[in-house]
């Protein structure tokens, strides 16, 4: 299984923004992911279609947009529209999650569903089969350098099995608290794309570096 990293720019220096993603992408990483809070959905505000539509011409890479918003329906086009490659929602965000995930795949994106730490992954059950990506959150939503929940990791496990007994094509994605000590931990329980944000951005030696570290601790899969 192939480990992907996914930097978030929610940690980057906003002044060198295209800069550090150019840095990323020559580092090899694998995609960019755009938080965007709404300061209703989580406490804090962040991103619009602007940062999306700054970075696609700069960047190869896939622009992941993780909508932190409700109602996430009004946001999908504006951002799919703005060059987003994948769209994920939260679970706990809309009651009408089969019409989210078809408004996403009408675009002609991928879909991803996020999982808050107290949402049980069995929620998912009957949607699982239509996305691409599961996003695990390992800390709780809102804000970057976080601590890592440890908990988190039945979670992890819980949907790989269920990926794997199913014969999905879903991506296992975590967030939250992800650094060379717990890099690890979510790669055994199962997941194969790592987002990183203070660990790559705010790394003292440089984003190649961080990256580079980063790949080293999650260790062969």
């Amino acid at each position: 299984m192939l480990i992907k990293v996914a930097p978030s720019i929610l940690s980057a220096d906003f002044i060198r923004l295209g800069e550090q993603v150019r840095e990323a992408e020559a580092a090899g990483v694998d995609r960019v992911q755009i938080d965007v809070m709404d300061g209703r959905f989580v406490p804090n505000i962040t991103f619009g279609t602007p940062a999306v539509e700054a970075l696609r011409p700069l960047t190869r890479l896939a622009l992941e947009v993780h909508l932190m918003v409700e109602p996430p329906e009004d946001f999908i086009e504006p951002f799919a529209r703005a060059g987003a490659d994948t769209l994920i929602v939260h679970q706990e965000a809309t009651p009408h999650l089969h019409r989210v995930i078809q408004q996403i795949h009408a675009l002609g994106k991928k879909a991803g569903v996020a999982l808050n730490p107290a949402t049980p992954a069995a929620t998912l059950s009957e949607i699982l089969g239509q996305l691409e990506l599961v996003l695990v959150m390992t800390v709780n939503p809102g804000f970057g350098g976080q601590d890592f929940i440890p908990e988190s990791l039945g979670k992890i496990r819980w949907l790989r099995q269920e990926i794997e007994r199913r014969g999905l094509d879903c991506e296992l994605e975590v967030d939250g608290g992800i650094h060379q000590e717990t890099a690890r931990l979510v790669v055994d329980a199962g997941a194969n794309v790592l987002v990183a944000g203070s660990a790559v951005f705010g790394a003292a030696e440089g984003v190649r570096a961080a990256v580079e570290r980063l790949r080293r601790s999650a260790g062969p899969a």
